[in-house]
């Protein structure tokens, strides 16, 4: 896996090229005009106290804070895609994954894919910040090989064994000990502002939706991704601070594993009504015989077994 960095990737989007882009997808020229607008001859001062310097016109890049601007980069971007079938390119607004699948150590098509994608970050205008671009090798099979490391625009890029990806710590071992060790330390640091709150006066009413919003939304975050592979001693760690939050509330709070199940029977509903989601094809209804029922996926290791997918199938299969 390679976490892409992007340097001011919102600041540079080139208007013109967004806007054929925009019409290749079919969008109405009125439209790609008005958006042309909207991002060039935008004025631009920096104010310190009383003193204001000289306008700047602006004719490159998305307003930051605007709503638009990270629609706009998804549409500007959406044309960034693996050129490799073993390959895949993950994208979320500005953060970028490239996903490689070696076989019989053959590393040539994910090279390839890193290669392509700096090609492609040159003809749009977009700079690859390599400091803060770093490579995860996931690998286990018993007798571990040296990989070469990746190069981009001659510099080495750091290889490690844990990051951080849109909130989630993965580790090269794909074990959520980091995570939820993360996850368990800022929860504690939200107890003491509950626990506070308690002295306070508030009500259980109150200090319950305080709860919800700022400490069971920490230990809830993705929780369909990771939480069905967390040991036991990770699950009792998270759990320990929903008792704890329970104590100070003085009412009952949802146990997370019953959160977890919760999410991921909505999140396969979601997946299952969405035709164009990457992970329909997963889901497959039996005979009509057995309407509401999906097909098992075989699992050939305990990692797969407590992913998502098949916790989702057997909580479909379990409610019919």
């Amino acid at each position: 896996m390679l976490f892409i960095d992007y340097s001011s990737a919102f600041n540079t989007i080139v208007p013109s090229k967004l806007v054929i882009k925009l019409e290749t997808l079919g969008l109405d020229p009125a439209l790609c005009n008005w958006v042309l607008d909207f991002l060039t001859g935008r004025s631009q001062m920096v104010r310190v106290g009383n003193n204001i310097s000289t306008p700047l016109i602006l004719n490159t890049g998305a307003p930051q804070g605007c709503l638009l601007s990270p629609l706009l980069y998804s549409l500007f971007t959406h044309d960034c895609v693996a050129k490799h079938a073993s390959n895949s390119i993950i994208k979320f607004a500005d953060d970028t994954t490239v996903v490689g699948l070696i076989t019989n150590n053959d590393e040539t098509a994910y090279r390839e894919e890193v290669r392509a994608l700096g090609v492609w970050c040159l003809e749009n205008n977009l700079s690859l910040n390599v400091s803060k671009t770093k490579e995860m090798i996931v690998d286990f099979r018993k007798q571990e090989r040296e990989h070469p490391p990746i190069h981009i625009e001659g510099t080495v890029v750091e290889k490690v064994e844990s990051f951080k990806f849109l909130g989630v710590h993965i580790t090269d071992k794909l074990n959520w000990s980091t995570h939820t060790d993360s996850v368990v330390k800022k929860a504690q640091q939200r107890l003491f502002n509950l626990r506070r709150l308690k002295k306070f006066g508030l009500s259980p009413k109150s200090l319950t939706n305080f709860y919800r919003c700022t400490i069971e939304s920490i230990l809830s975050g993705c929780i369909t991704a990771w939480y069905g592979n967390c040991s036991a001693h990770n699950r009792k760690a998270l759990q320990r601070v929903v008792r704890t939050a329970q104590r100070i509330t003085g009412g009952k709070l949802p146990a997370l594993q019953d959160t977890y199940t919760t999410r991921c029977h909505r999140k396969a509903k979601k997946i299952i009504k969405d035709n164009n989601h990457p992970s329909h094809c997963l889901f497959t209804p039996l005979s009509s015989r057995r309407r509401g029922q999906y097909r098992c996926i075989k699992a050939g290791t305990e990692r797969l077994k407590n992913s998502f997918y098949l916790k989702a199938i057997r909580l479909l299969n379990s409610h019919h």
